[in-house]
């Protein structure tokens, strides 16, 4: 579970352990593979856990990741430490039942529903009436099937 940098030019180059946890350090946008212009499969919130499955040597700034049972691509600029791989295993940040699903939005961008966490987890928006988060990119129709907006977030 190493991160190791080399200097190759004036550049470092990253490199992952398989199977490490890292989190998002923003809203990222998972790809079919490691490059800028291919599919989006959806949009990983900020501060969501994912688990990398191959390092960044054969794709140079891309580590592939799995997430919700899906494989997939994102860039390492995006990619940060876990609570997980530090000393305090306990994080508020998973969903209370770790079922976390997804819609796509009137942009047509996937965006994961609102989901019930122990506390507001990041990149959350709104806090629905029926205690769920809401990930929603617009304000209109936010928490429309869950009782409503109880408080907005951002």
């Amino acid at each position: 579970m190493k991160k190791i940098l080399f200097l190759i030019g004036l550049f470092f180059l990253t490199i992952y352990s398989f199977g490490q946890i890292k989190v998002t350090s923003g809203n990222v946008n998972f790809r079919t593979s490691p490059e800028i212009k291919e599919n989006i499969i959806c949009i990983i919130p900020i501060g969501t856990e994912v688990t990398l499955v191959l390092d960044t040597v054969k794709y140079e700034n891309w580590s592939k990741i799995t997430y919700v049972g899906k494989t997939g691509y994102v860039n390492n600029v995006l990619l940060k430490n876990s609570f997980s791989n530090s000393k305090n295993p306990e994080s508020n940040s998973r969903p209370v039942n770790n079922d976390i699903k997804y819609y796509k939005n009137s942009k047509g961008d996937m965006v994961q529903s609102p989901t019930y966490y122990k506390s507001t987890p990041a990149g959350a928006t709104a806090e629905c009436n029926d205690g769920t988060f809401s990930f929603s990119q617009s304000r209109r129709g936010t928490c429309s099937h869950h009782g409503g907006v109880k408080r907005w977030l951002k």
